[in-house]
Order: C-alpha cells, then structure tokens, then sequence
C-alpha cells in the first residue's frame, strides 16, 4: 500500500474581495502583493509563488512552497511578511475572509518516462496474473524484501548478527527459497515507500517446508565468513536428520539442503522449524556470536517468525 509522503510545505494566505467599485478591492489586493513580492522570492527555500484568482467565487490566494526545512525556519519567523500583507488586505474596502493556512503541496505529476515504466509495469502485471510460474516468483520475492526488512529491523533491536526464520512461498523447494534470500539481502532504497531487502549484513539461515521435504539456505555475510563457515553451520543442524543432503553450494556465503518427509521416522518437514532453529542458535551461541540464556534451565529463545508481526 503506498504512503502518503511530502517534502514541501505552503503557506496560503488568502481573501474574498468584491465586485463594487469595478473590481477595485482585487485591485487593491494585488498591489498589497506587489509590496511584499520581493521579500518573498527572497526566502530561503522557497520554490514557487503562485497568485489565484476566482472570478466566481472572488476569492484572492496567495501560496507559498518552501521545502520542508526552510518553511520550518520560516514558521518560526512568523512567516513574515504575512502580519504586514494580512493586515494590509483587511485594511481595503470590500476585501473580507482574510485568512492563512498551512498544508503540504507535492508536484506528483509523471515524467514522461516514469509514465512508460508504469504501462510496463502495468503490462508485466497483466502477463503475471495469467502465468502461474511468473506469478510464483514474484509472490516468493515479496515476501522475501519484506523479511528483509523485519530481519533488519529485528537484529537491531536485538544487536544480533544472525538469524533464523522461516518462509511459506517457497513451499519447501530450495530453488525458490534461495531466491527469497536474495530479496531478502537485495539492496534497500530508503526513499521506496515500501522498502524491501536490505539485510544483506546479516547472516541468516532460513527455512521452508513443504509436503515432501523441508529446504534450508544458509547465507554468511562477507565480513562474517572468518567467525562462521556457512557449509559448517548447515551440516550441523541437519547432521542429525537421516535423507537430510547438502544440495548447493555458492561463491557469496551461500549454500543449501533438503531434508525429506520421512512418515516412518516421523519427520514432518512443518514440525522440524523450532528444533532446527534452536541447534542452529546453539551452533552460534557455542562460538560467542548468539545471546546467552540468562537463567538456568530457561527455556531458550526462538528469534524466528514469531519475532515479527506477521509470521509466515
């Protein structure tokens, strides 16, 4: 959902003025702007200043743009000259309603190649909805940018440097789920207004199960490799499990695993996210680099889904 953001503020002034006279108190109005217009394109900051006129409903405004830090030490300013222009136009017969106001004022409209990017993207959409597989991917992709960001946002809070969770989309198929981890660690843009990834410093080892088999990828951040070696990492966690294979390795940090259903051994790819995650914490805390438990015998942490507002 997109956000409703400014980086501009305006200042209207603005008055209601009479038709007696053959329009003298418009007249009048306008030469109170006049006096004041210099002092006005001179402000810090300010971007346009723009007159309207109303011939039905006689209204005079005058606004104002200013980027937001300049309009803030304008404000502070008491946004002179406005004392001396509102009080001037109270001063003309037949001028009424003299009144200011403050409100955001944006330019949204398009460039003419942002317009071509968005029928792109509107095309692309189209073509998305009738491919299931291309219709896969993007949802895969989705919820991994937005795991990045709450795993970003999660090991801050936390002063972690690793992390475990899991994710649905990828429906237990390595492929898929090692490419949620790229979203996840793409590079974020702070002015997206619905940012994705940016947990590429992070190191994580993320789960996701299907019917017939449980993927894991494990992804060691560059500056991390000398304190965790990812390879080391997997096989212990999955070491124990019988079918469990190291499938992929990758230049990068990156590598994955399977671990089969097995309804003999009751191993149900859903019910291995809790116990995989704490030998995983374990693995991290035996070399220094997850939290301690902080009392005997308490019951130890699971930074997984249940760490974010949504889990999968």
């Amino acid at each position: 959902m997109p956000f409703v953001t400014f980086h501009n503020l305006a200042r209207e002034w603005r008055c209601r003025w009479s038709e007696d006279s053959d329009n003298a108190s418009l007249m009048a109005a306008q030469t109170k702007l006049n006096e004041v217009l210099d002092e006005l394109s001179c402000l810090d900051g300010v971007i346009s200043i723009q007159r309207i006129v109303c011939g039905a409903c006689h209204e005079f405004k005058v606004i104002t743009k200013l980027t937001e830090k300049a309009f803030k030490d304008w404000e502070e300013a008491a946004f002179a000259p406005e004392d001396r222009f509102l009080e001037a136009l109270r001063s003309v017969p037949g001028v009424t309603g003299v009144e200011a106001q403050t409100y955001t004022l944006e330019d949204v409209k398009l460039s003419k190649r942002e317009v071509r990017k968005l029928h792109e993207y509107k095309e692309r959409d189209e073509k998305l909805s009738h491919d299931p597989v291309e219709l896969k991917h993007k949802s895969v992709k989705q919820e991994g940018g937005k795991r990045g960001v709450e795993i970003e946002s999660a090991a801050d809070v936390g002063a972690l440097h690793f992390f475990c969770t899991s994710v649905s989309e990828p429906d237990g198929d390595v492929d898929l789920l090692e490419e949620s981890v790229h979203a996840m660690n793409a590079k974020s843009d702070l002015a997206d207004l619905e940012r994705k990834g940016g947990s590429d410093h992070i190191g994580k080892m993320v789960f996701s199960a299907g019917r017939d088999q449980l993927a894991i990828v494990v992804y060691v951040p560059k500056h991390r490799r000398e304190e965790v070696n990812g390879e080391e990492w997997l096989q212990a966690v999955i070491g124990t499990y019988s079918g469990a294979t190291i499938v992929k390795q990758h230049d990068g940090g990156i590598c994955s695993a399977t671990i089969p259903a097995d309804a003999d051994k009751d191993i149900v790819p859903v019910r291995l996210r809790v116990p995989l995650i704490r030998a995983a914490n374990e693995f991290l805390r035996a070399r220094g680099l997850f939290p301690q438990e902080t009392q005997e015998g308490e019951e130890d942490v699971v930074y997984g889904d249940d760490d974010f507002p949504a889990s999968a």
